[in-house]
């Protein structure tokens, strides 16, 4: 299928979910964005009225994998070098108090390319947490992913890296809306040859041959096993290629890393190249790998209207000592719903547009969505319901965050709720290994922006939050319809 016959397609299945309006329409203005040119229509330089060009602008969201709040320089991490990271900081705008959906990758991913707490898509479970090369199921047909949203209105989308929605044909990146995919389509960890007969240790030194999991091209296996050890230069390589290809645009790109999730590879330029390690090492490379990218829009001259983004999946995963990352401040990580589990680094670059700053509001992966909606002009969907607000106002000086609350899941289950700087904890459980669920009753409350680490316990000083917070669940959950679990089935064994 060519590319245009591959956006026609993504925009019929973005008319089934109810904005055909959009090809009606042909051209959308917005007051936040460029007018926007819909499907194969030329690509208009001239300016338009107020002087802002019809070229919707490109985005780019690089993801990480695993990577703790603290784990990089301009979140304070005292030995791990992030020169390209930080430049991304000073340059653009650091959040402090942005989100990741969920603590663990499947539904953490599903909710930032849907907009949707994955509970809605079915996209988590409350036994089989994530996906696995045994899974039947993936991301549903019917979810509007945001390659298709952005496919639909002329963008053209490249998936690069770890995807982890769904390993079989109808649910790779192809079919949900990108026009080129070359990655993992799931955890670095899988596959594992059960001859290599190491438990854990496997992961102290790591070799290729340990996991045999694929390097695909779009739907194609092109290598297996995966050479790992020069696996992020690779994503790099195809994201610089991408760019200089599409500078045209408009583009969205999604660079997802595998790392730094264990086993943990990085290029033999990188090897002891941080002052933290191996584990410092990866992150090390993924910053060099940053500084490519926003180098390659730098030397296209698309810079000034292109959006980074970057952020990562979930917290560190702490059971892995010292191959895991730290969470900084904040108490717990990657499986739990302490801030630990699911507050994220998140930096937005866009030299020229992005108001540069710190921001102390809220802000969360689901908000992308509609984020890059509002910025490229295009209407969403009457009747989908979303999760995610509009971030514009913050990124563009014009106003604050609307995002005032947050709902932490773990699986189908809510376990805690933040709503202004105040947290609720109705229930609460280890990350990993024993020890089972706990219900509070009062909840736990901590007030983050004193407490960031969740010490202390305040909510006998505050009963009016906790029943303002318990009103705020009674309203999430009269308007939740809870999908069937994608995780659950398994394959046919073979």
């Amino acid at each position: 299928m060519s590319d245009s016959e591959s956006a026609r397609e993504v925009g019929r299945r973005v008319v089934l979910r109810g904005v055909a309006r959009l090809l009606a329409l042909g051209v959308v203005a917005t007051t936040l964005a460029p007018t926007l040119a819909i499907a194969d229509a030329p690509t208009d330089e001239s300016k338009a009225e107020g002087g802002l060009t019809k070229r919707p602008p490109n985005l780019v969201v690089i993801y990480a994998d695993d990577l703790g709040y603290g784990d990089l320089g301009c979140y304070g991490h005292p030995t791990i070098a992030t020169p390209h990271l930080d430049r991304m900081a000073r340059q653009g705008q650091r959040w402090t108090s942005f989100y990741s959906a969920a603590c663990v990758c499947t539904p953490s991913r599903a909710a930032l390319m849907t907009g949707r707490l994955p509970v809605r898509s079915g996209m988590c479970d409350d036994r089989r947490r994530v996906l696995f090369p045994d899974s039947a199921g993936g991301i549903p047909a019917d979810e509007l992913t945001l390659a298709e949203l952005l496919a639909s209105a002329g963008y053209h989308c490249g998936c690069i890296g770890k995807w982890h929605l769904g390993h079989l044909p109808q649910y790779l990146p192809t079919s949900n809306g990108f026009h080129e995919y070359l990655g993992i389509p799931y955890s670095n960890d899988m596959d594992r040859v059960a001859e290599s007969g190491l438990g854990r240790a496997i992961f102290k030194q790591p070799r290729v041959e340990y996991w045999n999991v694929p390097l695909m091209r779009d739907t194609t296996v092109i290598e297996r096993p995966a050479d790992q050890t020069t696996i992020t230069r690779r994503y790099t390589d195809e994201a610089v290629r991408f760019i200089r290809e599409n500078r045209e645009g408009p583009f969205f790109l999604y660079l997802a890393h595998n790392m730094p999730h264990v086993p943990l590879f990085r290029s033999p330029d990188f090897v002891d190249h941080s002052r933290r390690g191996l584990y410092g090492d990866v992150i090390e490379e993924i910053d060099a790998s940053v500084g490519r990218v926003l180098d390659a829009l730098v030397d296209a001259g698309i810079d000034d209207r292109t959006l980074v983004v970057f952020s990562s999946d979930n917290g560190p995963w702490l059971i892995f000592d010292e191959l895991g990352g730290s969470a900084g401040p904040l108490r717990g990580g990657k499986g739990g719903t302490f801030e630990g589990g699911m507050r994220e680094p998140g930096l937005f670059w866009w030299p020229g547009t992005i108001d540069p700053g710190v921001v102390h509001e809220l802000g969360s992966t689901l908000d992308i969505l509609p984020t890059a909606a509002a910025l490229a002009g295009i209407p969403l969907p009457d009747d989908l319901v979303l999760d995610g607000v509009d971030l514009s106002p913050v990124l563009l000086g014009s106003g604050a965050s609307p995002r005032q609350t947050m709902f932490y899941y773990r699986g189908t289950k809510l376990y805690a709720v933040r709503h202004g700087a105040f947290k609720a904890h109705f229930v609460t459980q280890p990350e990993y290994g024993p020890g089972g669920a706990e219900e509070h009753d009062p909840p736990l409350l901590y007030q983050l922006e004193h407490d960031p680490g969740e010490r202390y316990d305040v909510a006998e000083n505050f009963p009016e939050v906790i029943d303002a917070i318990a009103s705020l669940v009674r309203e999430h959950r009269q308007g939740l319809a809870v999908a069937p679990s994608q995780l659950s089935a398994k394959l046919p064994a073979e």
